[in-house]
């Protein structure tokens, strides 16, 4: 086969190209020790990380990624490639099969308000609102370039119920692009009967990092790919042949070296354009993170060298340019004590066995928080469980911390929390026997700003003959950011049409043109 002698170059350590490296491998034919990937870490698997700092520093998440068994079929495609590090004889997508029929996760308070629960059920939308909603679903994508959310609902939508469960379980806000909400809604409109329970969410066994990074990373050294880590790739060189664009050298920083490799004409690059997680900075109790305007990440400046001139590669700048309208603080917390996961039991669901969601919609933050009842990291000692949450109003006053959330360390985040959950009286207790770590994120909703249809550039761009874009960043039509398919349907197509392979892309579920779900959905819409 004509691909057994080519190479591939990949440029991120992600979920992306670690996806495309395994299509590579198994459908395009190429040796694993053939395949390099390059990130500018020390760590492979972008935003898909975990990690234990220490018994004293605790546990610490960059987020919490959720799965739905219709929506993600590149993802289930990919996981049944793969054997699981931790059931031996399963795949990781029979592994989180079996888990996922024994564990369920239930928001039994999805809202909460001045300490206590509210019926989320009632969506409160105004008549005006609902319709306006369903008339997106008829609407071209074309007519809402740039748009923003507010720009199309009225003032109330933005104190529904149904604005405080769709934004908090897809990290929207008010300024973000109305296009990308309209493809969310289509995209789960199958779950919306359930969106404030999240009954029909799914996830992994354990943590991102160790259900999905590490056995496919296991998996791709044992076919010899070359991970190349705390490596800058800086720029591309192109030459044209016939019109054709073709990648013809990658420019290096590796520990403070400069250096280039030379592609040959049967060779293929793929890139991973930007990272939601660049320029993350992790806090402590006693320390809030540090936020980094400046220091553009490797991931960012290598667009923005690529599509100068290249209005085929997007425009990395509308993504890139406005943190104070993309980031937010996180943090995750570890009890060494029983008291915070008692006192919330009130809040969570009986039929819980993993994952208890909950949004405080009273915050001055919008604080959110997702407990774990279940071990999230495969060595996790007995008695200590963890809290992963998130403010998507960084830069406002706590109500009880008179601070920005961004300005905060852990011991300042979670005693907010806990006056807001009306722990007050245990709050010495808690704080001794837990450690929060906060992160600073400034990028990680910026694919959600407003923007042209032109600004993200298709997997394959245009007169391309060797280079593919990955990830968050290029277009995919009909299918939603923020999303590990994402990554991983990108990988599909990159690899599928770059190779010119026989084979089709997964495809997308969509619940918009079953006469059921629309029926459910204009139900639940009056509800």
């Amino acid at each position: 086969m004509k691909n057994k002698t080519s190479k591939a170059y990949l440029v991120g350590g992600g979920i992306a190209s670690l996806s495309a490296a395994v299509y590579l491998i198994k459908d395009g034919q190429i040796k694993g020790e053939n395949i390099k990937i390059f990130d500018e870490s020390k760590k492979i698997g972008g935003s898909l990380d975990a990690q234990n700092l220490s018994y004293s520093k605790g546990y610490v998440m960059r987020g919490i990624r959720m799965f739905e068994e219709k929506a993600f079929t590149c993802t289930f495609d990919l996981m049944s490639l793969i054997p699981s590090l931790t059931s031996p004889g399963k795949t990781i997508r029979e592994e989180f099969i079996d888990f996922n029929k024994k564990s369920k996760s239930y928001s039994k308070s999805r809202l909460l308000k001045n300490g206590r629960a509210i019926d989320s059920r009632p969506l409160k939308l105004n008549l005006k609102d609902r319709f306006r909603i369903f008339n997106l679903l008829f609407r071209k994508e074309s007519s809402l370039e740039n748009m923003e959310i507010r720009e199309y609902f009225t003032p109330s939508f933005f104190v529904s119920n149904f604005w405080y469960e769709f934004c908090t379980a897809f990290a929207f806000q008010s300024w973000h692009s109305l296009m990308e909400f309209r493809r969310y809604f289509i995209r789960f409109i199958q779950d919306f009967p359930s969106i404030n329970t999240l009954e029909t969410i799914e996830i992994t066994p354990y943590n991102q990092y160790e259900s999905l990074i590490l056995p496919i990373k296991d998996w791709l050294k044992r076919q010899g790919v070359n991970f190349v880590i705390n490596t800058k790739i800086t720029d591309l060189d192109f030459k044209l042949k016939q019109n054709k664009k073709i990648v013809s050298h990658i420019h290096f920083n590796q520990d403070g070296k400069v250096g280039e490799i030379a592609v040959e004409e049967n060779d293929f690059v793929f890139v991973s354009l930007g990272s939601i997680v660049a320029n993350s900075s992790i806090g402590s109790m006693d320390e809030a993170p540090f936020l980094d305007y400046k220091n553009k990440s490797a991931s960012w400046t290598l667009w923005e060298n690529i599509s100068k001139d290249r209005p085929e590669f997007g425009n990395p700048h509308v993504f890139n340019s406005y943190i104070d309208k993309s980031k937010w603080t996180s943090f995750t917390v570890t009890f060494r004590d029983p008291t915070f996961f008692k006192l919330i039991e009130k809040f969570i669901h009986k039929k819980v066995t993993t994952y208890g969601g909950i949004n405080l919609i009273d915050s001055n933050w919008l604080m959110s928080i997702v407990l774990s009842y279940k071990p999230y990291f495969i060595n996790q000692p007995e008695g200590v469980t963890l809290c992963w949450g998130y403010g998507l109003f960084s830069d406002k006053k706590g109500n009880f911390i008179k601070k920005k959330m961004s300005e905060c360390n852990g011991k300042e985040i979670l005693t907010e929390l806990i006056y807001h959950l009306g722990f007050d009286e245990y709050l010495d207790k808690i704080l001794k026997n837990s450690v929060c770590i906060p992160c600073m994120t400034p990028y990680v909703t910026s694919h959600f700003l407003p923007r042209a249809i032109s600004d993200r550039p298709p997997v394959i761009p245009k007169n391309s003959v060797n280079l593919a874009f990955l990830g968050q960043y290029c277009e995919i039509l009909n299918d939603v950011v923020f999303t590990v398919e994402y990554s991983v349907r990108s990988a599909q197509i990159a690899v599928f049409s770059l190779l010119k392979l026989n084979k089709k892309v997964s495809p997308i579920y969509k619940g918009a043109h079953h006469i059921k779900v629309l029926y459910n959905a204009f139900i639940t819409m009056f509800r």
